[in-house]
């Protein structure tokens, strides 16, 4: 070979690694670029799913649809090796916040850092509407559908308890793709060990006899007021009653044992009727609770106000509160009160926030 080609030949190979050495150093500064850029095409609100099966390229398509650009694919699935996420995609919602970056999201793709979904069981709540809010919840796997009560308290490790009472009201985290069972689970474990806490804890000489106790009064307490410093007063008046061996004559428990037959009101007839649930009828606590008592109404019947009050009635004025007596006949006097609030109420103008008395709000009895 000529000097002269000899030259050119290495002058053409110069120039050839020196392209490709560019090129090297420009595909690792996009890469590098791509990486820690804030991802383009997202808006705010943004999430996708990982459904369970999804490969990363189907991933990929969904973040495309919701407007991220192809032209990356390559740089996508370059990282996604690099980073050790194919195969190892986890289940779940992700947030797509302004500003994230692929190298981000891919790794909360990873280790699983997705939206966290929140499902509450309101205080106050029957086990028939706890199961009618887990089935409306949309992200949730609806594994008990097919469950009865008594399939349902198996499921989650408690064959033969009645269910009535015992899921703490709370609010719980959930991902997509988990079961109703689940946060069963969790409400159970939170109920048991609120209970026991408040029965660890009660005042000595309360007269009830076991955590059930506390568990189904606490859940008569929850259902009679909405008011947090009324609790320790009802408990209080009711754990009187049923030390003097007086009924606790509580309309709660008769809407209660009336199940799907109540369409708000409570006629004579349902008053006399002997059931289980009927307290105006049968002396002592109620078979099973009758709702969901939160943690206020389990602290309160541990705790309740001492006093000498026997009787309460609502005020009728739409506050939801109630008058106390400590005879019968200071009693009657609070009930024509109450009825007189309560016409007067109901003569009110449209635009007046009172209304009829509140479904569950007892006259009490001798």
């Amino acid at each position: 070979m000529s000097r002269q080609r000899k030259r050119s030949f290495g002058f053409g190979f110069f120039v050839t690694a020196l392209l490709v050495g560019f090129l090297g150093y420009w595909a690792v500064t996009r890469y590098a670029s791509f990486a820690d850029a804030p991802i383009a095409g997202l808006h705010a609100g943004d999430t996708v799913t990982v459904a369970p099966g999804d490969s990363f390229p189907v991933v990929l398509g969904k973040l495309h649809a919701l407007g991220v650009p192809k032209g990356d694919s390559l740089a996508w699935q370059a990282l996604a090796r690099q980073l050790g996420v194919a195969g190892r995609l986890q289940v779940g919602d992700y947030a797509l916040d302004p500003g994230i970056t692929p190298r981000v999201l891919l790794l909360h793709m990873r280790e699983g850092k997705v939206i966290g979904h929140r499902f509450t069981i309101v205080e106050g709540w029957n086990i028939r509407e706890l199961r009618a809010a887990l089935a409306r919840a949309t992200l949730l796997e609806h594994d008990t559908a097919a469950l009865d009560d008594a399939a349902l308290m198996k499921a989650i490790g408690h064959p033969g308890q009645h269910p009535e009472g015992r899921f703490l009201p709370e609010t719980y985290v959930y991902t997509r793709g988990d079961g109703e069972l689940a946060i069963l689970k969790r409400a159970y474990a939170a109920m048991a060990k609120a209970l026991d806490a408040a029965w660890s804890g009660r005042e000595p000489g309360i007269g009830l006899k076991t955590p059930d106790e506390l568990l189904t009064l606490a859940s008569i307490v929850e259902k009679e007021t909405g008011n947090a410093d009324e609790r320790p007063l009802i408990a209080g008046l009711f754990e009187r009653r049923l030390k003097l061996g007086m009924r606790l004559e509580t309309d709660p428990t008769i809407i209660y044992g009336m199940g799907a037959k109540y369409r708000g009101n409570i006629r004579a007839a349902d008053l006399a009727a002997d059931t289980p649930y009927n307290t105006y009828v049968r002396a002592g606590l109620p078979p099973t609770p009758i709702a969901m008592p939160g943690n206020a109404a389990l602290q309160a019947v541990a705790h309740p106000a001492g006093g000498d009050a026997l009787f309460f009635v609502a005020i009728g004025d739409g506050s939801g509160r109630h008058l106390f007596a400590r005879t019968y006949a200071e009693h009657q006097a609070n009930v024509a009160r109450y009825l007189r609030n309560y016409r007067k109420a109901r003569k009110a103008p449209p635009a007046s926030t009172s209304a009829a008395p509140p479904a569950g709000t007892p006259v009490q009895r001798q």
